[in-house]
């Protein structure tokens, strides 16, 4: 079997898993076993997003986390980079249906002849990119819905929640990031879909749906700032559509519209989740909420290294008011967990919100390869949150390479300040006294004349 061999770590901070796994637009779904199963693309290139790589995570518990071994593959799916495949099974092509005449001329007004893109020579094969999925349990068995960089969507099997999937059918849809929802009376019902957004109820195989049943719209950029990513909840009698949205400008935000069906109509609510400042280049979110264990979650994703790839899972807790809304919150380092402790060791890749050129990354220079902040310029900020302490805060360790002054500030009140002096491709240790009462805090870096500076880690005290 291709992939990783299965990866066991403990961890309740944002970012979840180690630094080398890139799981981003995360669907997660509690399974039968009663464990949360995480669902999402991988990226491992540096040009553009996802893989042909799939894997599953799963928790028990929200601290202890497995990476699954490789649950699907893109090489594995029939109908790319074959030219002998049929494309879209039972589409009749030159007598189209009203929703696949439709998905044409969406697919044409963006720029993509479709049938022409299906229907053209072979010009060589391309990486079978697998692009944001999700599944759902029916019956003891686990369908995987997933789409692909030819806007094909698909379906594959498993008997187990983690995979490996196989026998993959090709859906009658094109398209992004699908989604699957399973109401209380059994019905399964399918959205897809970028910039406006279609559903339709799944036939009782789990594969199949009539193209006749689909609804168009169901969210829409100008009605409800709808991107793409859709994924559906349901909370009480109220159904729940969540996405990339694009109010702010671009589509970092995972906002919401509620409905009493699960094919509309919604109204839009709000924004859950804003992954901008994550990174200089942050760009895009596609996430999930899920009740774990009787807790809300926002699974997300940010960016890291200065580009739009390199998505890390992250989650945050949320809270379902009894009027149905969900507050937006921040980002966080401290993610599940409890605010970090007195000298409890804060990485630099654990900053949750950053401005400026700084970015999170590795400098392969130095002897220390661990991640770190790094492309420091004055004026650049980072922020941790959240930081607890019973007693009043005295003192500030950092350790980091190269120069620069460093004003450390504590719910944007000055608390104090260090200044390095020390190598570029050396580890140096820093420290200084701060003043604070006890409690808990937002800490920021502010950087000031800096050279070459790069932040490893920090301990408060």
């Amino acid at each position: 079997m291709r992939g990783i061999i299965v990866i066991n770590l403990k961890n309740t901070r944002n970012p979840v898993l180690p630094l080398e796994y890139h799981i981003p637009d995360s669907e997660g779904h509690v399974m039968p076993d009663g464990r949360l199963y995480i669902y999402g693309s991988f990226d491992d290139r540096e040009d553009v997003y996802c893989s042909e790589k799939y894997y599953v995570v799963s928790t028990p518990d929200m601290v202890h986390w497995t990476i699954h071994e490789e649950a699907f593959n893109g090489n594995d799916v029939p109908w790319f980079n074959n030219p002998d495949a049929p494309k879209y099974p039972g589409i009749d092509w030159s007598r189209p249906t009203p929703f696949i005449r439709k998905m044409l001329d969406d697919q044409a007004k963006k720029g993509n002849d479709m049938k022409a893109a299906f229907e053209k020579e072979d010009e060589g094969e391309k990486a079978a990119l697998l692009f944001a999925p999700d599944c759902i349990e029916k019956d003891g068995k686990y369908y995987l819905y997933f789409c692909m960089q030819d806007d094909s969507e698909g379906v594959a099997v498993s008997d187990r929640p983690e995979g490996p999937f196989s026998d993959p059918v090709q859906l009658p849809c094109g398209g992004i990031d699908p989604a699957v929802f399973i109401d209380d009376d059994g019905q399964a019902y399918y959205y897809w879909g970028q910039l406006f957004s279609h559903g339709v109820k799944l036939n009782p195989d789990m594969v199949s749906f009539d193209e006749d049943a689909v609804v168009d719209g169901l969210v829409t950029e100008e009605e409800h700032f709808f991107h793409e990513g859709s994924s559906v909840r349901k909370i009480g009698d109220t159904y729940y559509y969540i996405y990339a949205d694009m109010e702010r400008g671009k589509p970092t935000s995972l906002g919401y519209a509620t409905g009493k069906s699960p094919l509309g109509p919604f109204t839009y609510q709000g924004i859950i989740i804003d992954n901008d400042g994550c990174d200089p280049a942050s760009w895009n979110n596609h996430g999930s909420i899920e009740c774990v264990n009787g807790q809300w979650y926002v699974f997300y994703h940010r960016c890291s290294r200065g580009s739009q790839q390199h998505r890390r899972l992250c989650i945050e807790p949320v809270t379902i008011n009894e009027d149905g809304t969900i507050n937006e919150v921040k980002m966080t380092s401290q993610g599940v967990g409890m605010p970090f402790a007195p000298g409890e060791k804060i990485m630099g890749y654990q900053a949750c919100q950053l401005k400026g050129t700084v970015y999170i990354g590795v400098n392969n220079t130095c002897r220390e390869n661990s991640e770190r902040l790094m492309n420091i310029s004055d004026g650049d900020e980072a922020v941790f949150r959240y930081v607890k302490s019973e007693e009043a805060w005295k003192e500030i360790n950092v350790a980091c390479v190269g120069k620069g002054n460093i004003r450390i500030f504590m719910d944007d009140r000055l608390a104090g300040s260090v200044t390095a002096d020390g190598d570029r491709d050396k580890v140096s240790s820093i420290s200084g006294k701060i003043q604070m009462p006890a409690g808990q805090y937002e800490l920021a870096l502010r950087f000031e004349k800096t050279e070459a500076l790069e932040i490893i880690d920090i301990i408060i005290l």
